[in-house]
């Protein structure tokens, strides 16, 4: 029937950080589009998604969620007897529980659906990490009741079922090499029999009906207005919303900073100077980084253990009972790797990359690698950034943590220096997650969002990139 991959999911560049300051969960906002084969849902879809311009929309198709069909029912398929447009053929159980998991802002693997061998592509799925926005479309897109219950917006693309058989001809002929013959006759046998019995019935679930598809310029650019205006009444907030809000004193609980020695204040003395060199940043930014891993040592679970000494005596002491994975977020929690290997030997690192829009000043994933350990019982992450400003890198690169099942309680964020902003946010947000720090700085600027007195770009000091 079809003849090409059914991967047809698109993500928006990143994901929003899905937790404002008060720690609360920005939920998304979920759009269903139905209609017949070929009335123009995905065109309606995209040009939903151009017109918004927002970062983080998921467009989700129903043609993801397609059962495997057995052998027997493979040959039926390849005689152009199989009914693809039946409710039946889908997988409704894994679409409710993958819409169910972006709605709460998780990662999930949608299926690759091949058309040639009727089966999902094994070992090979779109793992999408959540948005501000998912746009779901699909003939049977308004038609289950448990998924009609999470949308926020439903619509219709009601367009004249004639235009629906020529475009169906042109694309079919064009695309998946098919004949005029036996698109027709699969058109009388399942996709008009079935648009008139389900799809079309569907129309009344609808909160708005948009006449012509993609013609209708103007119901479509009045839909994105009212979806505007319901991203703005949830007051999903930003970086610079974030660094305005004034904290309180007192730190959290769950945030360790480490005593002002005058070895620390001396350490920072140097890093913080504009004139130390990139040699002896480094040397000394090793140094910090080290002093901060071994403080956060200290929350880790340890246990008993007597030991035998060269001189036959025993001793009872402790022993680190976990494991430690460390995950750097790039590019400047990096820094932080040699401090690491030089207490913990043995640990292996992973890459989290997130980097911020220079448009809009928000954070974006744009690179996950997680050792293959993190999920191991007692295996603890240290979860590595060079400066916490807003918080906001911080929150996502927890929750995409926590998507790979990893429990909140095991993960212990390490920084050489912070914002009370960020800290309360982090805290608020995911209060098990200990912190460990080196230096609280008293201001974080909501125009530039640079901590002050600060260090300048970390990052850019100790790679020596200040001028690329």
């Amino acid at each position: 029937m079809k003849s090409k991959l059914g991967n047809h999911v698109i993500a928006g560049e990143g994901r929003p950080p899905w937790y404002r300051s008060d720690g609360q969960n920005c939920d998304c906002y979920i759009v269903g589009i139905a209609g017949g084969s070929a009335s123009g849902k995905t065109s309606v879809a995209q040009r939903i998604i151009k017109n918004l311009n927002v970062p983080w929309v998921v467009l989700l198709s129903m043609d993801s969620f397609y059962k495997d069909l057995t052998p027997e029912e493979v040959e039926i398929a390849h005689r152009n007897d199989w009914d693809f447009d039946s409710p039946n053929s889908y997988d409704y159980d894994l679409l409710l529980e993958t819409v169910t998991k972006l709605k709460e802002g998780k990662m999930v693997d949608v299926p690759i659906y091949d058309f040639e061998t009727h089966k999902r592509v094994p070992n090979k799925v779109n793992t999408v990490y959540g948005a501000n926005v998912i746009i779901f479309e699909g003939i049977f897109g308004l038609y289950d009741k448990k998924v009609l219950e999470m949308m926020d917006l439903k619509v219709f693309v009601d367009t004249d079922v004639d235009i629906c058989l020529a475009r169906r001809i042109k694309r079919d002929v064009a695309e998946r090499g098919f004949d005029v013959s036996g698109v027709l006759t699969l058109y009388q046998r399942f996709v008009k029999p079935s648009f008139d019995t389900y799809v079309y019935p569907t129309k009344k679930n609808a909160d708005v009906v948009i006449p012509r598809g993609l013609e209708n310029l103007v119901a479509i650019d009045l839909l994105t207005k009212h979806i505007q205006r319901q991203l703005q009444e949830r007051k999903m907030q930003s970086r610079w919303d974030m660094a305005r809000i004034c904290p309180p004193e007192e730190l959290p609980s769950n945030v360790i900073v480490l005593e002002e020695t005058k070895q620390i204040k001396g350490l920072h003395t140097i890093i913080r100077d504009i004139d130390t060199s990139r040699h002896d940043f480094i040397f000394y930014a090793d140094r910090l980084a080290t002093l901060v891993i071994e403080r956060a040592l200290n929350e880790l679970p340890y246990e008993p253990k007597v030991v035998e000494t060269p001189t036959k005596k025993s001793v009872h002491g402790l022993g680190l009972k976990a494991h430690i994975a460390g995950v750097s977020i790039l590019r400047a929690g990096g820094t932080m790797e040699n401090g690491l290997r030089r207490v913990i030997r043995d640990a292996v690192i992973g890459k989290i990359l997130i980097q911020t829009d220079p448009n809009n000043g928000e954070p974006q994933l744009h690179y996950c690698k997680l050792p293959p350990t993190i999920r191991e019982e007692n295996t603890f992450i240290f979860l590595m950034d060079a400066v916490v400003g807003t918080g906001a890198a911080g929150l996502m690169a927890i929750r995409v943590l926590l998507d790979h099942d990893v429990p909140e309680d095991r993960i212990v964020f390490l920084s050489f220096l912070a914002a009370a902003q960020g800290l309360h946010t982090i805290s608020r947000a995911f209060p098990k997650v200990k912190i460990v720090t080196s230096y609280v700085d008293p201001i974080l600027n909501p125009d530039t969002l640079y901590l002050e007195p600060g260090l300048g770009n970390f990052g850019d000091r100790y790679f020596g990139t200040e001028h690329d």
